[in-house]
């Protein structure tokens, strides 16, 4: 795995930003959002996160340990049963947990444990048990994202399938959630690694 290294300050900010987002993109999303507690739509399936993200939950590990050591461990477990079962399939380094950067692997990747529940999923409650350190990706699944990869006419909406049932594509495009990408890639920039990792591998570090 690779070494701790320190989470930057001002990650606090940017997840104050993000979840400051999200609660406006709610507001005004009212009925068509549907994410709960339970629900666990986007908790399925393996799914990259940047440095940033492992190592904020890094830093959620290490406060659960000291105030929920109980917690931790079987968090822990559940992410060494993740690496044991999918790790043989893995298309990156299993010791640092990195995904590979070819072509290949990264055609892999997606294909890879699209079926895995998240180890930090709680299959009794269906809660996140590192909700509070969540990565950015699940930060803001819901509610319409303006997609890197978008169509001939500009970036696409993506939201979650549940969400949304019904609504005209204004009224989705009226909920667009404002994601501080060019301050996230600044923390990141400031952390310097650029390859990503899945969430089994981060918790364990």
């Amino acid at each position: 795995m690779l070494a701790a290294m320190g989470l930057p300050a001002r990650d606090t900010e940017l997840v104050q930003i993000v979840d400051a987002a999200l609660a406006e993109a709610a507001r005004r999303a009212g009925e068509w959002l549907v994410c709960r507690l339970g629900c666990t739509q986007c908790c399925i399936g393996a799914f990259a996160i940047a440095e940033l993200d492992a190592l904020r939950l890094g830093a959620g590990m290490a406060a659960l340990r000291k105030a929920e050591p109980e917690l931790a461990a079987q968090i822990a477990r559940r992410a060494r049963a993740w690496i044991g079962e999918y790790g043989a399939e893995f298309p990156g380094d299993l010791e640092t947990g990195l995904i590979g950067v070819s072509e290949a692997e990264r055609a892999r990747f997606e294909e890879f444990a699209n079926e895995a529940p998240c180890p930090a999923l709680d299959p009794a409650t269906g809660r996140c048990d590192v909700y509070a350190w969540r990565p950015m990706t699940c930060r803001v699944f819901g509610p319409p994202v303006r997609m890197e990869a978008g169509t001939q006419d500009g970036a696409a909406l993506g939201h979650c399938e549940l969400c949304f049932v019904g609504a005209s594509e204004e009224q989705v495009a009226a909920c667009e959630i404002a994601v501080p990408h060019e301050f996230e890639a600044g923390l990141l920039e400031e952390i310097g690694v650029k390859e990503e990792t899945v969430v089994a591998f981060a918790l364990l570090r």
